[in-house]
């Protein structure tokens, strides 16, 4: 994106007079460049009303959306009049798709909703406008990482969801040929594969043993054979967790085996080369890896993000931060290079 910004405005005074109220922004001219290298342009201030209503009593965030519209594609109107169209406004509820562009987004909170500029920039509020996710004209990035944490009956599964965010925050500063999503993802392994498959990693933590139902298994199953990858992250203490995770392995066909005897492994050298391990709490972690399955015994997201008084050195952050992007990038590779063993008509590989 270049330009285009946005700005709230007063209810223009043409109009529905049920629109005039104070859910007007205005789009500024400006160029975007979609994912497929389509060039949309918008030439003039575009003027633009929020019609999303709450149906419930939970704010929701409202993203505005620019795409492409093929100039070819012309619409007539009831006169015979042909209008050409190469861009398209519009709002969605929903995570802007791969040929979507965000121009802004407004968390709306239930009740009369007034659209505002926010008092602080880097944190807005309800129905403040925040331009924080629009994403600067710039070099592609190779690949944009997709991660989801896995939800599971365990008090302990969601201890880590926001270092999760910040691994992801950091990846396009360390290695720029990647970007981390805009958001961390949460599935269950019973959402079945298409849902999976979303994502290029999923992140499971906690103490409990792993007890998946059939059609859990045959879920993951197929997640891992199409080039998923499946971390498990926990602590030493979880025994239990870590022999039904080996078990798992062995029952999709793998043994764990530690990366201490992988010299050469993708984990260990690209793009960031490690030799030992990091070390969290003094502790080296221990990793084994086997298919599909990564097994971490060490908690390696507890020092992803700030610690909660603050004391963390930030070599120790960084350097598992570092590891974090190793594990992203070869769930990635490892996706790609199967994905382009299998049909594929739409060129994704």
């Amino acid at each position: 994106v270049c330009g285009l910004g946005v700005r709230a405005i007063p209810a223009p005074s043409q109009g529905k007079s049920r629109n005039r109220d104070d859910r007007w922004i205005q789009v500024q001219p400006g160029i975007a460049i979609d994912v497929q290298g389509n060039l949309i342009v918008i030439p003039k201030p575009f003027n633009y009303h929020i019609d999303t209503e709450l149906a419930g009593s939970d704010p929701m965030t409202v993203y505005l959306v620019t795409s492409y519209r093929d100039p070819d594609e012309l619409q007539r109107d009831r006169s015979g009049e042909t209008v050409q169209e190469t861009y398209r406004l519009e709002e969605t509820t929903s995570l802007p798709q791969p040929l979507e562009v965000e121009l802004c987004r407004i968390l709306i909170q239930p009740g009369s909703v007034a659209i505002s500029h926010p008092d602080d920039v880097f944190f807005p509020g309800y129905n403040q406008l925040d331009l924080r996710y629009r994403i600067q004209a710039q070099t592609r990035p190779q690949a944009l990482m997709r991660l989801a944490q896995v939800n599971r009956d365990d008090p302990d599964c969601a201890r880590h969801f926001f270092n999760l965010s910040y691994l992801l925050q950091a990846v396009e500063a360390l290695y720029p040929q990647m970007k981390g999503a805009d958001e961390v993802g949460q599935v269950s392994l019973a959402d079945g594969g298409t849902a999976l498959m979303q994502y290029d990693l999923l992140y499971l933590t906690g103490r409990q043993k792993l007890e998946l139902g059939g059609s859990e298994l045959d879920a993951l199953r197929e997640y891992v054979q199409n080039g998923g990858v499946l971390l498990v992250d926990t602590v030493p203490e979880a025994t239990e967790l870590i022999e039904t995770v080996r078990s798992l392995a062995q029952q999709l066909g793998h043994q764990l085996q530690p990366l201490t005897n992988l010299r050469n492994h993708p984990l260990r050298t690209r793009p960031f080369l490690f030799a030992a391990l990091p070390l969290v709490n003094q502790h080296p972690i221990q990793l084994s890896i086997g298919g599909g399955i990564i097994l971490i015994v060490g908690e390696i997201a507890s020092v992803w993000g700030p610690d909660e008084g603050l004391t963390l050195p930030r070599i120790v952050i960084r350097t598992a931060q570092e590891l974090g992007i190793n594990l992203l990038y070869y769930a990635w590779r490892r996706r790609q290079l199967t994905g382009l063993q299998h049909e594929d008509l739409a060129g994704q590989w």
